[in-house]
Protein backbone atom coordinates (compact mmCIF):
# COMPACT_ATOMS: atom_id res chain seq x y z
CA UNK A 1 0.00 0.00 0.00
CA UNK A 2 1.29 3.44 -0.92
CA UNK A 3 1.17 6.22 1.69
CA UNK A 4 2.35 9.82 1.50
CA UNK A 5 1.78 12.86 3.67
CA UNK A 6 1.24 16.59 3.40
CA UNK A 7 3.51 18.78 5.47
CA UNK A 8 2.28 21.56 7.73
CA UNK A 9 3.62 24.13 5.26
CA UNK A 10 1.60 22.60 2.38
CA UNK A 11 -1.78 22.52 4.09
CA UNK A 12 -4.30 25.32 3.64
CA UNK A 13 -7.76 26.00 5.13
CA UNK A 14 -10.43 24.37 3.01
CA UNK A 15 -8.31 21.33 2.13
CA UNK A 16 -10.24 18.08 2.57
CA UNK A 17 -9.94 14.30 2.29
CA UNK A 18 -12.17 11.28 2.78
CA UNK A 19 -12.30 7.49 2.83
CA UNK A 20 -15.20 5.14 2.12
CA UNK A 21 -15.67 2.04 4.24
CA UNK A 22 -18.15 -0.82 4.07
CA UNK A 23 -18.74 -1.90 7.65
CA UNK A 24 -18.68 -5.69 7.86
CA UNK A 25 -19.67 -8.16 10.55
CA UNK A 26 -16.00 -9.08 10.86
CA UNK A 27 -15.19 -5.43 11.67
CA UNK A 28 -17.42 -5.71 14.73
CA UNK A 29 -15.62 -8.82 15.97
CA UNK A 30 -12.16 -7.37 15.32
CA UNK A 31 -13.03 -4.18 17.21
CA UNK A 32 -14.49 -6.17 20.11
CA UNK A 33 -11.33 -8.29 20.34
CA UNK A 34 -9.02 -5.25 20.14
CA UNK A 35 -10.96 -3.03 22.54
CA UNK A 36 -12.31 -5.61 24.99
CA UNK A 37 -15.84 -4.22 24.51
CA UNK A 38 -17.97 -7.34 24.18
CA UNK A 39 -21.31 -5.52 24.39
CA UNK A 40 -23.60 -7.89 22.45
CA UNK A 41 -25.26 -4.85 20.87
CA UNK A 42 -22.07 -4.53 18.82
CA UNK A 43 -21.74 -8.18 17.75
CA UNK A 44 -23.14 -9.50 14.52
CA UNK A 45 -25.11 -12.46 15.91
CA UNK A 46 -26.95 -10.90 18.87
CA UNK A 47 -30.61 -9.99 19.20
CA UNK A 48 -30.90 -8.28 22.58
CA UNK A 49 -34.52 -7.14 22.34
CA UNK A 50 -35.82 -10.43 20.93
CA UNK A 51 -37.54 -8.87 17.93
CA UNK A 52 -35.94 -11.32 15.51
CA UNK A 53 -33.55 -8.74 14.07
CA UNK A 54 -29.89 -8.68 15.01
CA UNK A 55 -28.83 -5.22 16.12
CA UNK A 56 -25.33 -5.26 14.54
CA UNK A 57 -24.64 -1.71 15.75
CA UNK A 58 -21.16 -0.42 14.94
CA UNK A 59 -19.53 0.89 18.17
CA UNK A 60 -19.25 4.67 18.35
CA UNK A 61 -15.49 4.60 18.73
CA UNK A 62 -15.18 2.27 15.73
CA UNK A 63 -16.91 4.98 13.70
CA UNK A 64 -14.62 7.53 15.33
CA UNK A 65 -11.59 5.46 14.39
CA UNK A 66 -12.44 6.04 10.73
CA UNK A 67 -11.73 9.73 11.30
CA UNK A 68 -8.35 8.73 12.72
CA UNK A 69 -7.77 6.67 9.56
CA UNK A 70 -8.36 9.72 7.33
CA UNK A 71 -6.05 11.86 9.44
CA UNK A 72 -3.31 9.24 9.59
CA UNK A 73 -3.35 8.15 5.95
CA UNK A 74 -4.79 11.05 3.90
CA UNK A 75 -4.72 14.49 5.51
CA UNK A 76 -2.25 15.35 6.91
CA UNK A 77 -1.16 11.69 6.59
CA UNK A 78 1.74 9.69 8.07
CA UNK A 79 3.37 11.43 11.01
CA UNK A 80 0.16 13.05 12.24
CA UNK A 81 -0.46 13.03 16.00
CA UNK A 82 -3.70 13.78 17.83
CA UNK A 83 -4.05 16.66 20.30
CA UNK A 84 -7.82 16.75 20.68
CA UNK A 85 -11.00 15.22 19.24
CA UNK A 86 -14.70 15.74 19.87
CA UNK A 87 -17.53 13.53 18.61
CA UNK A 88 -21.28 14.09 18.40
CA UNK A 89 -23.31 11.07 17.28
CA UNK A 90 -26.45 11.76 15.27
CA UNK A 91 -27.53 8.21 14.38
CA UNK A 92 -26.11 4.69 14.39
CA UNK A 93 -24.34 2.79 11.66
CA UNK A 94 -24.66 -0.97 11.33
CA UNK A 95 -22.82 -3.87 9.74
CA UNK A 96 -23.67 -3.72 6.06
CA UNK A 97 -23.69 0.10 5.88
CA UNK A 98 -21.18 1.92 3.70
CA UNK A 99 -19.99 5.16 5.26
CA UNK A 100 -17.83 8.11 4.19
CA UNK A 101 -15.44 9.56 6.77
CA UNK A 102 -14.12 13.02 5.87
CA UNK A 103 -12.02 15.84 7.32
CA UNK A 104 -11.80 19.51 6.29
CA UNK A 105 -9.11 21.94 7.39
CA UNK A 106 -10.50 24.92 9.35
CA UNK A 107 -7.33 26.65 10.52
CA UNK A 108 -3.54 26.43 10.98
CA UNK A 109 -1.88 27.68 14.14
CA UNK A 110 1.69 28.84 14.66
CA UNK A 111 2.36 26.00 17.10
CA UNK A 112 2.16 23.52 14.20
CA UNK A 113 -1.36 22.28 14.89
CA UNK A 114 -4.17 21.95 12.40
CA UNK A 115 -7.87 22.35 13.28
CA UNK A 116 -10.26 20.23 11.22
CA UNK A 117 -14.00 19.58 10.98
CA UNK A 118 -14.71 15.85 11.00
CA UNK A 119 -17.79 14.00 9.73
CA UNK A 120 -19.02 10.51 8.98
CA UNK A 121 -22.12 10.07 6.79
CA UNK A 122 -23.88 7.10 5.25
CA UNK A 123 -22.81 6.72 1.65
CA UNK A 124 -26.32 6.22 0.28
CA UNK A 125 -28.51 8.89 1.83
CA UNK A 126 -25.71 11.09 3.23
CA UNK A 127 -27.40 10.98 6.65
CA UNK A 128 -24.93 12.25 9.28
CA UNK A 129 -23.66 9.56 11.62
CA UNK A 130 -21.00 11.60 13.42
CA UNK A 131 -19.65 15.13 13.45
CA UNK A 132 -16.86 16.70 15.45
CA UNK A 133 -13.68 18.69 15.62
CA UNK A 134 -10.07 17.50 15.62
CA UNK A 135 -6.81 19.20 16.55
CA UNK A 136 -3.69 17.44 15.29
CA UNK A 137 0.03 18.05 15.05
CA UNK A 138 0.88 18.05 11.37
CA UNK A 139 4.03 16.32 10.09
CA UNK A 140 7.11 18.35 9.19
CA UNK A 141 9.09 15.49 7.63
CA UNK A 142 8.26 14.02 4.24
CA UNK A 143 6.94 10.44 4.04
CA UNK A 144 6.28 8.69 0.74
CA UNK A 145 6.37 4.90 0.50
CA UNK A 146 4.64 2.18 -1.49
CA UNK A 147 5.75 -0.56 0.90
CA UNK A 148 3.47 -0.06 3.90
CA UNK A 149 2.00 -3.40 4.99
CA UNK A 150 0.30 -4.71 8.12
CA UNK A 151 -0.35 -8.37 8.99
CA UNK A 152 -3.62 -9.73 7.72
CA UNK A 153 -6.27 -10.76 10.24
CA UNK A 154 -8.55 -13.76 9.97
CA UNK A 155 -11.69 -13.75 12.10
CA UNK A 156 -12.39 -17.23 13.40
CA UNK A 157 -16.08 -17.21 12.68
CA UNK A 158 -17.92 -19.37 10.21
CA UNK A 159 -19.82 -17.04 7.94
CA UNK A 160 -20.49 -19.64 5.25
CA UNK A 161 -22.15 -22.05 7.68
CA UNK A 162 -24.12 -19.18 9.22
CA UNK A 163 -25.39 -18.32 5.75
CA UNK A 164 -26.34 -21.96 5.14
CA UNK A 165 -28.27 -22.05 8.41
CA UNK A 166 -30.12 -18.88 7.45
CA UNK A 167 -31.00 -20.49 4.13
CA UNK A 168 -32.09 -23.79 5.70
CA UNK A 169 -34.28 -22.43 8.51
CA UNK A 170 -37.18 -21.29 6.27
CA UNK A 171 -37.30 -24.67 4.50
CA UNK A 172 -39.62 -27.40 5.76
CA UNK A 173 -37.98 -29.43 8.50
CA UNK A 174 -36.27 -32.38 6.78
CA UNK A 175 -37.69 -35.72 8.03
CA UNK A 176 -34.58 -37.52 9.23
CA UNK A 177 -33.99 -40.97 10.68
CA UNK A 178 -31.33 -40.60 13.39
CA UNK A 179 -29.72 -44.00 13.83
CA UNK A 180 -28.65 -45.05 17.37
CA UNK A 181 -28.62 -41.60 19.03
CA UNK A 182 -27.95 -43.21 22.41
CA UNK A 183 -25.23 -40.90 23.76
CA UNK A 184 -25.14 -37.17 24.46
CA UNK A 185 -23.32 -35.85 21.38
CA UNK A 186 -25.28 -37.72 18.73
CA UNK A 187 -28.66 -37.10 20.37
CA UNK A 188 -27.78 -33.50 21.24
CA UNK A 189 -26.83 -32.69 17.65
CA UNK A 190 -30.13 -34.03 16.32
CA UNK A 191 -32.15 -32.17 18.93
CA UNK A 192 -30.23 -28.96 18.26
CA UNK A 193 -31.04 -29.20 14.55
CA UNK A 194 -34.66 -29.89 15.44
CA UNK A 195 -34.82 -26.77 17.65
CA UNK A 196 -33.51 -24.79 14.67
CA UNK A 197 -36.34 -26.31 12.54
CA UNK A 198 -33.80 -27.81 10.12
CA UNK A 199 -34.71 -31.47 10.64
CA UNK A 200 -37.68 -33.36 12.04
CA UNK A 201 -35.94 -36.27 13.79
CA UNK A 202 -37.24 -39.80 14.03
CA UNK A 203 -35.04 -41.67 16.50
CA UNK A 204 -34.15 -45.28 15.64
CA UNK A 205 -32.44 -47.51 18.18
CA UNK A 206 -32.61 -48.79 21.73
CA UNK A 207 -35.34 -46.66 23.32
CA UNK A 208 -34.10 -47.10 26.87
CA UNK A 209 -30.59 -45.97 25.92
CA UNK A 210 -31.96 -43.03 23.94
CA UNK A 211 -34.08 -41.87 26.85
CA UNK A 212 -31.12 -42.24 29.22
CA UNK A 213 -29.07 -40.00 26.91
CA UNK A 214 -31.92 -37.49 26.88
CA UNK A 215 -32.00 -37.46 30.69
CA UNK A 216 -28.26 -36.75 30.76
CA UNK A 217 -28.91 -33.78 28.47
CA UNK A 218 -32.02 -32.76 30.43
CA UNK A 219 -33.77 -32.85 27.06
CA UNK A 220 -37.48 -33.32 26.43
CA UNK A 221 -38.36 -35.97 23.83
CA UNK A 222 -42.09 -35.23 23.87
CA UNK A 223 -43.47 -35.25 20.32
CA UNK A 224 -40.46 -37.08 18.89
CA UNK A 225 -41.12 -40.60 17.60
CA UNK A 226 -38.77 -43.36 18.73
CA UNK A 227 -38.53 -46.64 16.84
CA UNK A 228 -37.34 -49.12 19.46
CA UNK A 229 -34.96 -51.66 17.96
CA UNK A 230 -31.93 -53.54 19.25
CA UNK A 231 -28.58 -53.63 17.43
CA UNK A 232 -26.74 -51.10 15.34
CA UNK A 233 -27.08 -52.91 11.99
CA UNK A 234 -30.76 -53.63 12.64
CA UNK A 235 -31.33 -49.94 13.37
CA UNK A 236 -29.58 -48.98 10.12
CA UNK A 237 -31.72 -51.49 8.22
CA UNK A 238 -34.87 -49.99 9.74
CA UNK A 239 -33.72 -46.52 8.67
CA UNK A 240 -33.41 -47.81 5.10
CA UNK A 241 -36.94 -49.19 5.33
CA UNK A 242 -38.19 -45.80 6.57
CA UNK A 243 -36.65 -44.19 3.45
CA UNK A 244 -38.27 -46.75 1.14
CA UNK A 245 -41.61 -46.20 2.90
CA UNK A 246 -41.31 -42.47 2.25
CA UNK A 247 -41.34 -41.57 5.93
CA UNK A 248 -37.92 -39.91 6.01
CA UNK A 249 -35.85 -38.00 3.45
CA UNK A 250 -32.46 -38.22 5.14
CA UNK A 251 -30.47 -40.44 7.49
CA UNK A 252 -28.23 -39.15 10.27
CA UNK A 253 -25.49 -41.12 11.94
CA UNK A 254 -25.75 -41.52 15.69
CA UNK A 255 -23.53 -43.51 18.05
CA UNK A 256 -22.53 -46.39 15.77
CA UNK A 257 -19.67 -47.27 13.47
CA UNK A 258 -19.85 -45.85 9.95
CA UNK A 259 -19.47 -49.32 8.42
CA UNK A 260 -22.52 -50.55 10.35
CA UNK A 261 -24.53 -47.55 9.18
CA UNK A 262 -23.62 -47.88 5.51
CA UNK A 263 -23.63 -51.68 5.10
CA UNK A 264 -27.43 -52.01 4.85
CA UNK A 265 -27.59 -49.01 2.51
CA UNK A 266 -25.24 -50.75 0.09
CA UNK A 267 -27.25 -53.98 0.07
CA UNK A 268 -28.65 -54.63 -3.41
CA UNK A 269 -31.99 -55.82 -2.03
CA UNK A 270 -32.83 -53.58 0.93
CA UNK A 271 -30.39 -50.76 0.36
CA UNK A 272 -30.51 -47.24 -1.06
CA UNK A 273 -28.33 -47.53 -4.17
CA UNK A 274 -29.28 -45.31 -7.12
CA UNK A 275 -26.46 -46.10 -9.56
CA UNK A 276 -23.50 -44.07 -8.40
CA UNK A 277 -20.97 -45.08 -5.81
CA UNK A 278 -21.40 -43.74 -2.31
CA UNK A 279 -18.93 -40.91 -1.75
CA UNK A 280 -18.20 -38.64 1.17
CA UNK A 281 -17.84 -34.86 1.08
CA UNK A 282 -16.54 -32.56 3.79
CA UNK A 283 -18.00 -29.11 3.27
CA UNK A 284 -15.38 -26.98 5.05
CA UNK A 285 -15.94 -23.44 6.30
CA UNK A 286 -12.35 -22.18 6.43
CA UNK A 287 -11.83 -18.74 8.00
CA UNK A 288 -10.50 -16.31 5.43
CA UNK A 289 -11.77 -18.25 2.40
CA UNK A 290 -14.37 -16.49 0.23
CA UNK A 291 -16.60 -19.56 -0.05
CA UNK A 292 -16.89 -23.10 1.34
CA UNK A 293 -14.20 -25.61 0.33
CA UNK A 294 -15.12 -29.24 -0.37
CA UNK A 295 -12.74 -32.08 0.46
CA UNK A 296 -13.67 -35.42 -1.10
CA UNK A 297 -13.44 -38.38 -0.49
CA UNK A 298 -12.23 -38.41 3.09
CA UNK A 299 -14.27 -41.16 4.74
CA UNK A 300 -15.52 -43.95 2.48
CA UNK A 301 -13.46 -44.80 -0.61
CA UNK A 302 -10.00 -45.82 0.58
CA UNK A 303 -8.06 -45.99 -2.69
CA UNK A 304 -10.50 -44.96 -5.42
CA UNK A 305 -9.89 -46.00 -9.00
CA UNK A 306 -10.61 -43.75 -11.96
CA UNK A 307 -14.31 -44.56 -12.30
CA UNK A 308 -14.85 -44.14 -8.57
CA UNK A 309 -13.22 -40.71 -8.86
CA UNK A 310 -15.71 -39.85 -11.61
CA UNK A 311 -18.54 -40.43 -9.14
CA UNK A 312 -16.63 -38.55 -6.43
CA UNK A 313 -16.38 -35.56 -8.75
CA UNK A 314 -19.97 -35.72 -9.98
CA UNK A 315 -21.48 -36.09 -6.51
CA UNK A 316 -19.48 -33.11 -5.25
CA UNK A 317 -20.45 -31.00 -8.26
CA UNK A 318 -24.13 -31.79 -7.76
CA UNK A 319 -23.89 -30.82 -4.10
CA UNK A 320 -22.11 -27.57 -4.92
CA UNK A 321 -24.78 -26.67 -7.46
CA UNK A 322 -27.53 -27.28 -4.92
CA UNK A 323 -25.74 -24.91 -2.53
CA UNK A 324 -25.65 -22.21 -5.20
CA UNK A 325 -21.90 -22.48 -5.85
CA UNK A 326 -19.97 -22.40 -9.12
CA UNK A 327 -18.20 -25.79 -8.98
CA UNK A 328 -14.47 -25.57 -9.71
CA UNK A 329 -12.92 -28.99 -9.18
CA UNK A 330 -9.21 -29.29 -8.54
CA UNK A 331 -7.91 -32.87 -8.87
CA UNK A 332 -5.03 -33.00 -6.39
CA UNK A 333 -1.72 -34.75 -6.77
CA UNK A 334 1.79 -34.17 -5.45
CA UNK A 335 2.65 -32.44 -8.74
CA UNK A 336 0.92 -30.25 -11.31
CA UNK A 337 2.29 -32.13 -14.33
CA UNK A 338 1.55 -35.66 -15.45
CA UNK A 339 4.12 -38.12 -14.14
CA UNK A 340 3.69 -41.76 -15.21
CA UNK A 341 5.15 -42.86 -11.87
CA UNK A 342 2.41 -41.04 -9.91
CA UNK A 343 -0.96 -42.64 -10.58
CA UNK A 344 -2.92 -39.73 -9.09
CA UNK A 345 -1.44 -37.36 -11.70
CA UNK A 346 -2.55 -39.70 -14.50
CA UNK A 347 -6.06 -40.01 -13.04
CA UNK A 348 -6.25 -36.24 -12.67
CA UNK A 349 -5.41 -35.65 -16.32
CA UNK A 350 -7.97 -38.25 -17.41
CA UNK A 351 -10.70 -36.74 -15.22
CA UNK A 352 -9.97 -33.30 -16.64
CA UNK A 353 -10.32 -34.61 -20.20
CA UNK A 354 -13.45 -36.60 -19.28
CA UNK A 355 -15.02 -33.36 -18.07
CA UNK A 356 -14.08 -31.71 -21.37
CA UNK A 357 -15.92 -34.50 -23.19
CA UNK A 358 -19.05 -34.28 -21.02
CA UNK A 359 -18.46 -37.42 -18.98
CA UNK A 360 -18.45 -35.24 -15.87
CA UNK A 361 -21.04 -32.47 -16.03
CA UNK A 362 -21.99 -29.26 -14.28
CA UNK A 363 -18.60 -27.94 -13.21
CA UNK A 364 -15.11 -27.12 -14.36
CA UNK A 365 -12.52 -29.83 -13.69
CA UNK A 366 -8.76 -29.40 -13.89
CA UNK A 367 -5.79 -31.50 -12.86
CA UNK A 368 -3.34 -32.52 -11.85
CA UNK A 369 -2.94 -29.64 -9.40
CA UNK A 370 -0.77 -29.50 -6.30
CA UNK A 371 -2.44 -28.12 -3.20
CA UNK A 372 -0.77 -24.71 -3.43
CA UNK A 373 -1.65 -23.96 -7.02
CA UNK A 374 -5.15 -25.36 -6.59
CA UNK A 375 -6.16 -22.78 -3.98
CA UNK A 376 -3.66 -19.91 -4.27
CA UNK A 377 -3.74 -17.70 -7.35
CA UNK A 378 -0.21 -16.40 -6.90
CA UNK A 379 1.13 -19.96 -6.66
CA UNK A 380 -0.70 -20.88 -9.86
CA UNK A 381 0.71 -17.83 -11.65
CA UNK A 382 4.23 -18.59 -10.43
CA UNK A 383 3.96 -22.06 -11.95
CA UNK A 384 2.44 -20.63 -15.15
CA UNK A 385 -0.79 -22.60 -14.69
CA UNK A 386 -3.79 -21.02 -16.40
CA UNK A 387 -7.45 -21.92 -16.43
CA UNK A 388 -10.68 -21.34 -14.56
CA UNK A 389 -9.82 -23.65 -11.64
CA UNK A 390 -6.13 -23.13 -10.84
CA UNK A 391 -5.82 -20.93 -7.76
CA UNK A 392 -9.62 -20.87 -7.34
CA UNK A 393 -10.64 -24.48 -6.70
CA UNK A 394 -13.56 -24.89 -4.31
CA UNK A 395 -13.77 -28.68 -4.65
CA UNK A 396 -10.59 -30.59 -3.81
CA UNK A 397 -10.60 -34.20 -5.01
CA UNK A 398 -7.88 -36.05 -3.13
CA UNK A 399 -5.93 -39.12 -4.30
CA UNK A 400 -6.96 -41.34 -1.37
CA UNK A 401 -8.88 -41.47 1.87
CA UNK A 402 -5.61 -41.01 3.79
CA UNK A 403 -4.89 -37.73 2.02
CA UNK A 404 -8.47 -36.48 2.36
CA UNK A 405 -8.75 -37.29 6.03
CA UNK A 406 -5.42 -35.62 6.80
CA UNK A 407 -6.34 -32.53 4.78
CA UNK A 408 -9.75 -32.14 6.42
CA UNK A 409 -8.32 -32.54 9.92
CA UNK A 410 -5.48 -30.12 9.20
CA UNK A 411 -8.04 -27.55 8.12
CA UNK A 412 -10.06 -28.18 11.27
CA UNK A 413 -7.32 -28.25 13.88
CA UNK A 414 -4.74 -25.89 12.35
CA UNK A 415 -6.86 -23.49 10.29
CA UNK A 416 -9.83 -23.44 12.70
CA UNK A 417 -12.24 -24.67 10.03
CA UNK A 418 -15.58 -26.36 10.70
CA UNK A 419 -16.61 -29.32 8.57
CA UNK A 420 -20.04 -30.56 7.57
CA UNK A 421 -20.00 -34.24 6.58
CA UNK A 422 -22.35 -35.78 4.03
CA UNK A 423 -22.50 -39.08 2.15
CA UNK A 424 -23.84 -38.73 -1.39
CA UNK A 425 -24.86 -41.26 -4.01
CA UNK A 426 -27.65 -42.85 -1.99
CA UNK A 427 -31.36 -42.27 -2.48
CA UNK A 428 -31.25 -39.69 0.31
CA UNK A 429 -28.45 -37.62 1.85
CA UNK A 430 -26.68 -39.31 4.75
CA UNK A 431 -25.48 -36.95 7.48
CA UNK A 432 -22.19 -38.25 8.78
CA UNK A 433 -20.76 -36.68 11.94
CA UNK A 434 -18.00 -37.84 14.24
CA UNK A 435 -18.11 -37.78 18.02
CA UNK A 436 -15.63 -34.89 18.14
CA UNK A 437 -17.69 -32.61 15.91
CA UNK A 438 -18.81 -29.28 17.35
CA UNK A 439 -22.47 -28.22 17.55
CA UNK A 440 -21.86 -25.92 14.54
CA UNK A 441 -20.54 -28.84 12.48
CA UNK A 442 -23.59 -30.93 13.33
CA UNK A 443 -25.98 -28.08 12.56
CA UNK A 444 -24.22 -27.31 9.30
CA UNK A 445 -24.30 -30.96 8.22
CA UNK A 446 -28.06 -30.98 8.70
CA UNK A 447 -28.41 -27.64 6.89
CA UNK A 448 -26.37 -28.88 3.91
CA UNK A 449 -28.50 -32.03 3.72
CA UNK A 450 -31.73 -30.01 3.86
CA UNK A 451 -30.65 -27.53 1.19
CA UNK A 452 -29.42 -30.34 -1.06
CA UNK A 453 -32.62 -32.35 -0.64
CA UNK A 454 -35.01 -29.51 -1.34
CA UNK A 455 -32.92 -28.21 -4.24
CA UNK A 456 -33.17 -31.68 -5.77
CA UNK A 457 -36.92 -31.86 -5.18
CA UNK A 458 -37.37 -28.66 -7.23
CA UNK A 459 -35.14 -29.79 -10.07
Amino acid sequence: MRLSNRLFSEIEPGDSAEIRRLITADDLYVFAAASGNFNPMHLADSDLDGDGTRERVAPGLFIGSLISAVLGTKLPGPGTLYRHQTFQFHTRAHAGDEVIASVRVLDKLEDGTIHLATTVVRAGDKEPVLSGHAVVVAPTERFDSDNVEVPGLIVQRHRHFEAMLERARPLPALPTAVVCPDEANSLGGALLAARESIIAPLLVGNEAAIRKAAEALEADLDGIEIVDIEGDVAAAERACQLVRDGRVAAIMKGHLHTDDLLRPMLDKTIGLRVGRRFTHVFVMDVPGQPEPVFVTDAAINIAPDLMTKVDICQNAIDLALSLGMDPRVGILSAVETVNPAIQSSIDAALLSKMADRGQIRGGQVEGPLAMDNAIDMSAARTKGIKGAVAGRANILVVPSLDAGNMLAKQLSFMSHAEGAGLVLGARVPVILNSRSDSPMSRLASCAVAAIHHFAGSKA
